[in-house]
């Protein structure tokens, strides 16, 4: 089997199993739900999704989460993890997007990724989720590792991982399948107890027990 064809297999089974697959991170509008994958770094969505309704009932815009003081962000935001820094991101963050983008998220790759604390993922997961804009494929822990079992790419790094996918998927569907492999590690393909006994994919996962 071809390396796409392999690929098209994958993704139609995971598509079969979760067809509902998408971001899990409670958000309303394009400003939280970059505002929460920022807090979401070595930390779960669960326990970023109990911070971020009283953090935006307090600061509910960019203006507003712009001139806060840090101390009272990291309060809101002390168990999502390296709070301190966090803070400081999302301050000058909204900052940012009220000085320079009147409080609006903007739309563009280039334009978020100068952002202070986002990086190319984030920007990958506010494009796609708030945008329906297809600007790569969001590779966290679970993407990178069930890649790799998946053998899918020989590469380690997240940059790398992301762009073997990007060539073996289809570009209308790199939104999606980010979402399904994290459902998939998530639920069956447990770092430490996966279940490759009701996996779809075990017919063909070369790393199938």
């Amino acid at each position: 089997m071809k390396k796409k064809e392999y690929a098209n297999f994958i993704y139609q089974e995971l598509d079969k199993l979760y067809p509902n697959a998408h971001c899990e991170l409670d958000h309303k509008n394009a400003y939280e739900l970059l505002i929460a994958t920022i807090l979401s770094a070595q930390c779960t969505d669960v326990r970023v999704n109990m911070v971020t309704p009283i953090l935006f009932k307090k600061f509910p815009t960019p203006e507003v989460l712009s001139k806060a003081k840090p101390s009272d962000v990291e309060k809101i935001i002390f168990t999502t993890g390296f709070y301190k820094n966090k803070a400081k991101n999302i301050i000058n963050c909204a900052k940012t997007l009220h000085d320079d983008f009147n409080s609006e998220v903007p739309a563009v790759l280039e334009s978020l990724v100068k952002l202070p604390g986002v990086g190319k993922k984030t920007a990958n997961v506010v494009l796609g989720n708030a945008f329906n804009i297809a600007s790569g494929v969001v590779v966290d822990t679970h993407v990178m590792r069930i890649s790799q079992l998946l053998k899918l790419t020989k590469n380690k790094t997240p940059e790398k991982i992301e762009i073997d996918l990007m060539k073996l998927f289809d570009k209308e569907n790199w939104i999606k399948l980010s979402h399904l492999f994290i459902f998939l590690g998530r639920n069956i393909c447990k770092a430490r107890t996966p279940q490759c006994e009701i996996c779809p994919l075990n017919v063909k996962c070369p790393s199938a027990k």
